[in-house]
């Protein structure tokens, strides 16, 4: 049976970038490490954005006129 690879979500994602911030900050990085974590770091950008814009097509709100709405969306009669 083959195991299911799951992919970071946002927290972890978030967690490993302060890694990578941690290392780029100290003073004595050598460069090709330091060019590495920026590109790892970059990557990790572009998949929390990608994880925060799924969300934000996900998220619903109330309008004042008591329909959902979806978030960039026409209205949900309740």
């Amino acid at each position: 049976m083959a195991e299911e690879t799951r992919r970071p979500g946002l927290e972890e994602n978030f967690a490993r970038l302060d890694e990578l911030i941690g290392q780029l900050d100290r003073d004595d990085i050598p460069l090709e490490e330091a060019f590495q974590a920026y590109s790892a770091g970059m990557a990790l950008v572009k998949q929390c954005n990608d994880q925060i814009d799924k969300v934000e097509k996900q998220v619903l709100k109330l309008t004042e006129e008591g329909q959902l709405e979806e978030f960039g969306n026409g209205s949900i009669s309740i």
